[in-house]
């Protein structure tokens, strides 16, 4: 029980490393890399975010001078500030990402259009496995 639990407790930094080795060998520089995280509930379709791994895998990205934007619409935007010092941010506008994280396999983000977020030169790592496979560089 104790190795399953290291082995759980230890994949936020693995996603996170995954994501990092996928954009030195794409190009793409690291610092203030500009990375779309989709997910921050502990799990989909569901409001709760207690317990949520996926603040492991964003704090790893941070640590490594990433600039991330978490995109959840199941989260309470309030409650991911007071639970975690994390802003979210409300829709998927206007921006391009060098890397996009997919965490949280909510609904909403099965039909995501990848193409309008990513930038030319970009990594996209699928921890769940359902987003468009022909923009997916990695799969967990």
């Amino acid at each position: 029980i104790l190795a399953g639990r290291r082995l759980n407790d230890s994949m936020g930094e693995y996603v996170a490393t995954e994501v990092l080795k996928l954009m030195v060998q794409n190009d793409i520089a690291i610092k203030d890399a500009k990375v779309l995280m989709l997910g921050i509930t502990f799990k989909e379709n569901c409001p709760d975010i207690r317990n949520t791994k996926a603040i492991d895998v964003y704090r790893n990205l941070v640590s490594f001078h990433m600039d991330v934007d978490v995109y959840d619409p199941w989260a309470s935007e309030d409650e991911v500030v007071h639970e975690y010092g994390v802003k979210t941010i409300s829709s998927l506008e206007n921006k391009k990402y060098d890397a996009i994280v997919h965490t949280v396999a909510h609904n909403e983000f099965s039909g995501l259009d990848l193409e309008v977020l990513i930038k030319n030169k970009a990594v996209v790592y699928d921890v769940k496995g359902n987003l468009d496979s022909k923009f997916v560089n990695k799969r967990l």
